[in-house]
């Protein structure tokens, strides 16, 4: 039963660390071998681990195997051997033997590397995170399907078009040089801040999978940060945003799923430890000249952490906004923007910001008007929320328009009790009258 418990954690982490090493010393083109040779790796775990018990050192054991997998498959495929051996990735002296390095230091530049590879823009968005969650994070096609909300076979077909697409590109898998770092550095964080969203604003009601994601997409932005080449300002302003929105995970949907607003959150479910991580990453990004989009959308983060309603508090997150939008418009960060406004002008200011954007086909659009009406016109509250009932497509967030409209009709329409008792009311009052007038 204990190996049945570790395998598939030890799965999920060292099957991308030997996968890693594997390609950064095959190539590209030969993802597919390293992968079946860690596979069969893993496969002899479960079959050996099931009959003799775990071993003494069950990652020591994987890696061993490992090992003499891949010194089997070059031995006998002496062709693919010589080419692995002219094209060599290693600086050290070449030997008759290939040496397999599975050290931290090794393992920790074939991820560099894979980051590097992986996230490329000769592959799309969804396809670079898709490929980094199955190489780099060790998720099997079951849970990248769950992540994306679609099926296997969608994801088995683009997890091969873009290892196709990457192959076809001739590209090398080696840290990237301190010249190609500013040319190539925005594309890399950017595909693990989408995969940090994937799991944090994700619709999928698998709460643990989610916090995976943001886990898998935090320890990636880790390893950036503690490389010398990249550990730079917007790096460091990209892991603070992510300590700050998950320092807030567990207190953004309550146990039916239904999503809490930000001022209802129950701030004692609040990580105040991620909240002193982001802290200090945010202040490890204010060096430099240059302000990346993640240092202001870090700033943004930083102050939702402060529950205090004070005028600073708002007005800092209204200008931050404001920046965001001149140096990188978003339809979504404009939206969010208005209810900064709210907050600072009022609600009728909010809306009138709000429906200049016109985000008619966005559920988003609709439930914040919803509640922006919400003190101004309940029967206008109640359409808006309506319309974003219609076009919400998970469960949980049709549960919540659900709820609030019910909360809405209430107070517009008199309770059973109340609405008898006024019934009542009426008709004594017209046979009072009735007697009067004779």
């Amino acid at each position: 039963m204990e190996e049945q418990i570790l395998l598939p954690h030890l799965f999920r982490t060292e099957y991308r660390n030997i996968v890693g090493v594997l390609c950064y010393l095959f190539g590209i083109e030969h993802i597919a071998i390293a992968e079946d040779i860690v596979s069969d790796t893993f496969l002899a775990a479960t079959e050996v681990w099931a009959m003799q018990g775990l071993p003494e050192n069950p990652t020591g054991w994987l890696y061993t195997v490992a090992k003499n997998k891949t010194k089997n498959y070059l031995k006998r495929n002496s062709l693919f051997e010589q080419k692995i051996s002219a094209e060599l990735h290693y600086n050290s002296p070449k030997t008759e033997e290939i040496e397999i390095d599975l050290s931290y230091k090794n393992i920790a530049d074939s991820q560099l590397a894979m980051i590097f590879t992986v996230c490329n823009p000769a592959i799309s968005n969804e396809s670079q995170i898709a490929l980094a969650l199955n190489l780099l994070c060790g998720f099997g096609i079951p849970e990248i399907a769950d992540a994306f909300l679609t099926n296997k076979e969608v994801i088995y077909k683009r997890l091969n078009r873009a290892k196709e697409k990457l192959k076809e590109a001739h590209l090398k898998i080696e840290p990237p040089t301190r010249s190609e770092i500013n040319n190539r550095l925005e594309t890399v964080l950017t595909t693990l801040y989408l995969l940090f969203s994937e799991g944090y604003y994700s619709t999928s009601q698998n709460t643990t999978l989610r916090k995976e994601l943001c886990a898998e997409a935090m320890r990636l932005t880790h390893l950036l940060v503690d490389h010398e080449i990249t550990h730079k300002p917007a790096t460091n302003a990209l892991l603070s945003l992510m300590c700050f929105h998950s320092s807030r995970f567990d207190a953004r949907t309550n146990e039916n799923g239904e999503t809490i607003l930000y001022e209802d959150q129950d701030e004692t479910l609040w990580n105040k430890e991620l909240i002193d991580q982001g802290t200090y990453f945010l202040n490890r990004a204010s060096t430099g000249n240059q302000v990346s989009k993640f240092h202001l959308e870090a700033g943004i983060a930083y102050w939702h952490t402060q529950k205090e309603n004070t005028d600073e508090k708002w007005e800092n997150i209204l200008q931050l906004y404001n920046n965001l939008l001149i140096l990188e418009y978003s339809p979504i960060a404009a939206l969010n923007r208005t209810f900064a406004v709210a907050k600072t002008s009022g609600n009728q200011a909010a809306i009138v910001e709000a429906e200049k954007l016109k985000l008619t086909t966005n559920h988003f659009y609709y439930s914040l008007l919803g509640h922006l009406y919400s003190e101004i016109d309940s029967n206008l509250a109640v359409q808006h929320f309506e319309t974003a009932l219609q076009l919400a497509t998970s469960s949980s967030d049709k549960a919540t328009m659900l709820k609030y409209i019910g909360q809405l009709k209430t107070a517009i329409t008199p309770t059973t009790d109340l609405l008898q008792a006024r019934i009542e009311w009426a008709a004594e009052n017209e046979i009072q009258s009735s007697i009067l007038i004779r």
